[in-house]
């Protein structure tokens, strides 16, 4: 037995020619093996597909006429200045950026705040209640919603008429359909929710007890304690709302009905002109420069957000925390 283990001792310390131990080199090839699943993943399914498209941006490539391919140079890029329904798409999606990103910070915010409160009893049940609509399958929150707010039978409908008010058509009218979408997107808040309420749980209840002691309201105790604390957990969730934001696509395209009811451009948001471009009239060269734009979009907007967060993020052991 002491012949083995001595054995197994000298082969773990031998160098080999590059200094690296049998042990060492052993342990390497094991880490190469669990993460090529990750690596193969990275290049199949991200880095070759987007290099696939920025190709494409400099092609006149039609998906049903592949033969037919041929490069074409800046011309893609040249007509995003041309295109009338390019700058509608931008206009829809940044008025709806304007008004839901607000409604998707303050919601979860608001929930976990009332969760957390002391004097809420059956707070679990509450809780459960309010995550439940996140695990939904969107279509059928679509069509729920559909029904809830149908102008003649949905029950907002129903109640406005007691009060002999008429409830205006909001998936059909221009002015409306934003409304419609952020009402639709409340119940997709369940996870931010419950992020926010696990960082509002976490904080020191010392901190409140001092505060207290000190004079402070409920209202001066949130913003000047609970908000600042919590606020890593609000720009992750602003920073998730955002790329959200514009990655909108399922519910305006079942409300539109493909894109066939569309009121005013009101369903025209930025990926359903490029859905269509690229899968309804094939020209995929000009559809893969529309996700070029697109990304281009949200990342600048994020990195913004990651430059702003040092003047309003809480960061532990920061001088200027």
């Amino acid at each position: 037995m002491g012949f083995f283990t001595d054995a197994l001792r000298e082969a773990s310390i031998d160098k080999s020619r590059g200094g690296q131990s049998l042990l060492q080199k052993q342990k390497a090839r094991w880490g190469w093996l669990f993460i090529s699943p990750w690596i193969f993943g990275f290049f199949a399914f991200l880095f070759i597909p987007m290099v696939a498209s920025l190709t494409f941006t400099f092609l006149d490539f039609n998906i049903l006429e592949p033969e037919k391919t041929s490069f074409i140079g800046l011309e893609n890029w040249s007509k995003l200045g041309s295109d009338p329904l390019l700058r509608e798409a931008l206009r829809v999606t940044g008025v709806f950026m304007l008004i839901a990103l607000p409604v998707a910070i303050v919601q979860p915010i608001a929930m976990a705040g009332l969760l957390n409160a002391r004097a809420l009893k059956f707070r679990r049940i509450f809780t459960t209640l309010f995550y439940m609509p996140y695990v939904i399958p969107l279509i059928s929150v679509i069509y729920i919603w559909t029904g809830v707010m149908n102008p003649q039978s949905g029950w907002i409908a129903r109640v406005l008429m007691l009060f002999n008010i008429d409830m205006p058509d909001i998936l059909n009218e221009p002015n409306w359909i934003p409304m419609a979408l952020i009402l639709i997107g409340l119940w997709g808040a369940g996870n931010a929710m419950l992020l926010t309420l696990a960082a509002m749980q976490n904080i020191p209840t010392s901190l409140y007890e001092a505060a207290r002691v000190d004079g402070a309201g409920p209202m001066r105790i949130f913003f000047s304690i609970t908000i600042p604390l919590i606020s890593p957990v609000i720009f992750y969730n602003t920073v998730l709302a955002l790329i959200g934001i514009f990655q909108i696509f399922t519910v305006p395209w079942i409300l539109s009905r493909g894109g066939d009811r569309n009121p005013d451009n009101a369903y025209l948001f930025f990926n359903i002109h490029f859905y269509k471009t690229g899968f309804k009239f094939q020209d995929m060269g000009y559809a893969a420069t529309l996700a070029w734009v697109l990304f281009l979009i949200v990342i600048t907007l994020t990195i913004l957000l990651f430059w702003s967060a040092k003047y309003w993020v809480y960061q532990p052991g920061s001088s200027e925390s």
